[in-house]
């Protein structure tokens, strides 16, 4: 039974490749920059599929924490590599059920549930959502902050929805992935706190004063 799903599970790759294969080179002939190696997994294609997903869109969404190659594949396959389908990141990430549908009644927001989306795309971007709760990047940052604020399923719905705002950015205007380290976000994150702190401070006729100025 094992050597029969190896069997399978080899021909299907195979004809995924050779289907990969068809499809124009948007690359340019672009070299794909050496990548970090990640702990394998069971569902992962069982060929190098990085390389023909980047010519076929034109950029690597695997530098994005969390993507590999089985969940790019996954994404390319449902929505292609035309992203004038969606007007905007907001249409995308409606389409993907990944945005908040607020119900409001008399000023009070009584449900900000998301609602069912693109399946497969949704699930992938979700799992990959999942795999970020050790991750020392910002997006790992990112989720770790919404897990301790809204718990893990709304953590894992944040992500999943920052997620899928990238894969649009890449694959609409075709920039390289630059990843924001945790440092950056952590200080980037206080800034905004701050920020925050000192127009509320105002508001109520106060001024925030570092504990360093006050010496």
């Amino acid at each position: 039974m094992d050597d029969f799903y190896h069997q399978q599970m080899t021909q299907c790759a195979q004809q995924i490749k050779a289907h990969l294969a068809t499809f124009d080179d948007t690359s340019a002939g672009r070299p794909l920059p050496p990548k970090a190696r990640r702990h394998k997994k069971t569902n992962d294609p069982r060929f190098d599929a990085r390389t023909p997903l980047d010519r076929l869109a034109g950029v690597d969404l695997t530098p994005i924490e969390g993507i590999e190659a089985g969940t790019a594949l996954v994404i390319l396959s449902e929505i292609g590599t035309d992203m004038h389908r969606w007007p905007s990141v907001k249409h995308f990430c409606s389409w993907l059920g990944l945005c908040p549908q607020h119900q409001i009644s008399g000023g009070k927001v009584l449900s900000r549930r998301v609602r069912p989306g693109a399946h497969r795309v949704t699930v992938a971007l979700r799992l990959a959502a999942r795999t970020l709760h050790h991750s020392q990047s910002a997006l790992g940052a990112f989720f770790r902050r919404m897990k301790a604020r809204l718990g893990t399923p709304k953590a894992i719905t944040a992500t999943a929805h920052k997620l899928g705002r990238l894969v649009y950015s890449l694959l609409q205007h075709g920039s390289a992935y630059v990843q924001q380290g945790l440092d950056a976000y952590e200080a980037q994150y206080r800034e905004r706190k701050v920020t925050t702190m000192a127009k509320q401070a105002k508001a109520l006729g106060y001024t925030l004063v570092p504990l360093a100025a006050q010496g």
